[in-house]
């Protein structure tokens, strides 16, 4: 039996109270499942406009020259293409990437047709991101996944942003101009740094702090260490996890940022400040209500015995530099601290980016670079010295 292709047009209002027509009409059945087919088209401004539109879709299906409508807009496939990445990365990835969408590209690009995006048009917005953001390659190369997505499913057969031309970056630009902020300590920095940590009565603090400066982890790393993670019989602490923000903004554990675990080896005296700290967390938890003995009890909690909030450690740290006049130097700092101070030991490269757990191996030596270039004029530094004339 032949199904009337008759169909309703129904009114709706939108949020500005405007008035708008739509309709939703069988277009037959999917031949892959058999299952009916159904498309609809909405926003006509009259009913004349949706009869005119339903008129010509009707006589389409009758010629066999009907196709199924494709996203017209660059947000319609950003809308497809969301759906799929989000199951494929982390979700504190996944939020990133969305906010870099709606911070920068979005309001760029949500409007274009995506089959009149050329060239030009996306120049334009690369050489914009270029002049206000450090990280506009990354934006670019976010806002090409979609047209790659487009590309996929058939919409376009090119993308146009794998021919624009790439601006110098923004840091470069201002190099001539700014100088470039050195974010770590130097040894006699670290331990001056450390020792006015533990004039201050914040234990969970200072251990924290040192463990940071002499592990190297990152410091979602730390803050989720439980004590069964700390081997005190070995001095060895097991890396395998970290917090990072998901969705509404709340905290949860992930696996590490390269997604691989380690074991790392510690000094004595580490150790021991962990130890102390494990008693008094015991003391002062119990005060609260807590039990803090259970294996999977967070080596730094809150005083809800919950995650710590990442952002209390830079409150923890200028508070120390501006009472006693220190380098400033952010939490992330001690890790490329502790990477440089490694090195300047006689670290060999493998064992340094094993130990930080850096995926690249060219993370690593860029840090070495650095070393060396300082040791390099260090060693100048001597030899006038010496000479003294």
């Amino acid at each position: 039996m032949t199904r009337r292709l008759t169909t309703t047009i129904e009114s709706y209002q939108l949020k500005n109270g405007e008035k708008r027509y739509r309709f939703k009409i069988y277009i037959g059945l999917d031949p892959l499942t058999g299952n009916e087919k159904r498309t609809t088209r909405s926003n006509f401004k009259s009913q004349k406009e949706a009869k005119f539109a339903l008129s010509r879709i009707k006589l389409e299906i009758a010629n066999g020259t009907f196709q199924k409508q494709t996203p017209e807009k660059y947000l319609d496939v950003y809308y497809l293409w969301i759906k799929q990445y989000e199951k494929t990365v982390e979700e504190s990835t996944f939020v990133k990437t969305s906010g870099i969408f709606r911070n920068h590209i979005l309001p760029a690009m949500s409007d274009y047709k995506i089959e009149k995006i050329n060239i030009d048009v996306c120049q334009k917005h690369v050489d914009e991101w270029s002049n206000k953001l450090k990280k506009f390659r990354t934006v670019k190369s976010y806002a090409a996944k979609v047209l790659d997505f487009a590309i996929k499913r058939g919409y376009i057969q090119t993308n146009p942003f794998n021919h624009v031309d790439m601006p110098v970056a923004l840091k470069k630009k201002q190099a001539s101009t700014e100088e470039k902020k050195e974010n770590f300590y130097t040894r006699e920095e670290l331990i001056e740094f450390l020792n006015c940590f533990e004039k201050e009565n914040n234990v969970k603090a200072y251990t924290l702090f040192r463990l940071l400066a002499f592990s190297g982890m990152r410091k979602g790393e730390a803050l989720a260490l439980t004590w069964k993670n700390i081997n005190f019989n070995e001095n060895e602490i097991h890396i395998n996890t970290a917090i990072s923000r998901g969705k509404d903004n709340q905290l949860y554990v992930k696996s590490t940022k390269t997604g691989i675990a380690r074991t790392i080896k510690m000094d004595e005296r580490t150790m021991a400040i962990l130890k102390e700290w494990r008693k008094k967390q015991k003391l002062d938890y119990f005060k609260l209500g807590f039990n803090t003995m259970a294996a999977n009890q967070l080596v730094f909690s809150n005083e809800y015995n919950d995650f710590l909030q990442p952002t209390k450690t830079r409150k923890w740290i200028i508070q120390i530099q501006k009472k006693y006049n220190l380098k400033e130097v952010s939490t992330h700092g001690l890790r490329h601290t502790h990477c440089s101070l490694l090195f300047e030991a006689g670290a060999k490269i493998k064992e340094v980016q094993d130990r930080l757990g850096h995926s690249d191996i060219q993370t690593t030596m860029n840090i070495y670079a650095h070393v060396t270039e300082k040791a390099r004029e260090s060693a100048i530094q001597k030899f006038e010295n010496y000479l003294n004339i």
